[in-house]
This record gives C-alpha cells, sequence and structure tokens, in this order.
C-alpha cells in the first residue's frame, strides 16, 4: 500500500487543496505535518522493501490519498481502479494480516475496514508504530470491540 499526497500547501497551493490534511502546526490526530507528497521521495517504499517491489514479487501496489486525506488502505486503488477489497475477493483472500504506521490511525482505519468488509483481520503490532499512546491504547481497544485479533506488543 502506498499512500501519497499532492504538494504541501504554499502561497499558490492552498491548504484547502490537500483537504487541510497539512499544517504548520498540526495537531496528530486530523492535520499532520506535509509527509507522503507526491512527487518527493516520502511517497517511496523503505530501502528494504522496494527490491521486492522492483522484482515483481509483489502482485500490485494500491495507492491511496490522492488529493484527500486517506487512511485506510482500503481507500485504494491499484493501477487500474480495482480496489483493495475487490482485488483480495477475485483473489479468494479470506484473511489478512495489518502491519505499519500509524497504529492509531492509517492501521485502525484499514483494519476496520478489513473487518467491515467480512475479511479476518489480525494486526501484528510487533510491526506497527503508533502516533501518541493515548490514542493508540484508544485504537486498540477499538480493534478489540470490532473483533480484530491482535497480537505483539504496540510501538509508540
Amino acid at each position: 500500500m502506498a499512500g501519497w499526497r499532492p504538494t504541501p500547501p504554499t502561497p499558490s497551493v492552498p491548504a484547502t487543496q490537500c483537504g487541510g490534511h497539512f499544517s504548520a502546526t498540526p495537531d496528530f490526530e486530523d492535520s499532520w505535518p506535509p509527509h507522503c507528497v507526491a512527487g518527493t521521495e516520502g511517497v517511496g517504499f523503505h530501502p528494504n522493501f522496494a527490491p521486492a517491489v522492483a522484482s515483481g514479487a509483489i502482485d500490485t501496489v494500491f495507492d491511496k490519498g490522492a488529493y484527500e486525506a486517506a487512511y485506510s488502505g482500503f481507500e485504494g486503488t491499484d493501477e487500474n481502479g480495482t480496489g483493495l477489497a475487490q482485488w483480495l475477493r477475485e483473489r479468494s483472500v479470506t484473511a489478512v494480516d495489518v502491519v505499519g504506521i500509524a497504529t492509531d490511525h492509517c492501521v485502525r482505519a484499514t483494519a476496520l475496514d478489513a473487518v467491515r468488509e467480512g475479511f479476518e483481520t489480525h494486526v501484528l503490532l510487533d510491526l506497527t508504530a503508533g502516533v501518541a499512546e493515548g490514542t493508540t491504547e484508544r485504537a486498540l481497544e477499538e480493534l478489540r470491540t470490532a473483533g480484530v485479533e491482535l497480537s505483539g506488543k504496540p510501538v509508540v
């Protein structure tokens, strides 16, 4: 899953074009410093993962957040416009493991959407990182309540 955003706000590109997602004074809940900006290194995969993508070992990449905030991987589409849920169902996938950053935002949203879409969902907490302890704990409780299986220890 890759997420990318438009160019951050400048005098010629207002914050409203970014959906208010970027802020010079972010609250780290609804607004963030510029990240994953289209056309920058920030949209790339981690250097240790990029070779797997380049080699063809990865079946497809789903992009999310083009010109609007997007937290769930299920908001993403592949290069053909196919959504993640549809793509998984076409391959008879019934269970998903969710990893990444941030536990309390994107991981949370992706796992909740996976459950809503009918997938058995497991979050591997050792492979996630939360933004803040309070929001991470609230997210974990919400995930448990939704029936998401959690394993490992949360990192904040």
